[in-house]
């Protein structure tokens, strides 16, 4: 029987939708009192994401723009670009801590919030709202640092899943543009994601026609969930 058909879920109140003018959004939410780091994976391959403590899906009338996106990161082909990128970074260090505030991050959180996405609420963010956006007490999540020997420039924060990671947000230091960092922790991803022997990195949600989500689509092979299955990068999703 089909998860979405056995356990309890909520819709969320309609809100401006984040990613297209002009439409409305709404999520559907997995009950927060069942979730646990096995079902949190079956939700994963329904298209469900988490933020903070709930797990959710988006849930809009005449709308399914949202897909999500995951990379089969056994059959990852970097481009030249990626290679470019790695070359570039090969200074840093990218690893894994506990998932928890810090000053030091809340400060870098702070700032890349505030020049990423200026006066859209965001920017005002303080330690509540790290803690409630970035952590769960019920799923292992990794907060990957990113430095430059003792500098912290990033943070990419990272679920655990059965078979998968699942790449929640990275932030960093918006003065240096120049690294291309985000892209560098999404590689470093796919490659954690081999070491241990996982099949797949989830990025979230594509929708097409919003650009600051196209950066996704250029990580290949991908798949898109689509009409309640995954599809390759290849498939009619029309």
């Amino acid at each position: 029987m089909n998860l979405l058909d056995t356990m309890p879920f909520y819709l969320s109140v309609e809100h401006e939708c984040s990613y297209l003018t002009g439409r409305r959004a709404r999520n559907l939410i997995a009950d927060p009192e069942m979730l646990s780091p096995g079902l949190y994976t079956r939700l994963a391959e329904h298209g469900f994401r988490r933020s903070g403590n709930f797990a959710y899906r988006p849930y809009c009338d005449g709308c399914d723009e949202c897909r999500p996106l995951r990379i089969p990161v056994h059959g990852y082909k970097p481009r030249r670009s990626d290679i470019r990128n790695l070359k570039r970074n090969a200074d840093l260090t990218f690893r894994p801590e506990k998932a928890e505030l810090t000053e030091e991050r809340l400060d870098l959180y702070v700032r890349y919030l505030r020049a990423r996405h200026p006066d859209g609420g965001m920017d005002q963010a303080n330690a509540a709202d790290f803690e409630d956006f970035l952590t769960s007490h019920w799923c292992q999540t990794r907060f990957y640092e990113i430095r430059d020997a003792s500098r912290l420039l990033g943070v990419a924060v990272t679920d655990e899943l059965d078979d998968a990671l699942s790449a929640i947000y990275t932030f960093y230091d918006p003065n240096d543009s120049r690294r291309g960092l985000g892209t560098w922790a999404i590689l470093m991803q796919i490659a954690e994601t081999c070491r241990e022997g996982r099949r797949w990195l989830y990025l979230g949600y594509w929708v097409e026609g919003c650009r600051k989500m196209s950066y996704k689509k250029r990580f290949q092979p991908h798949e898109i969930y689509n009409r309640g299955s995954w599809h390759s990068q290849a498939d009619d999703l029309s």
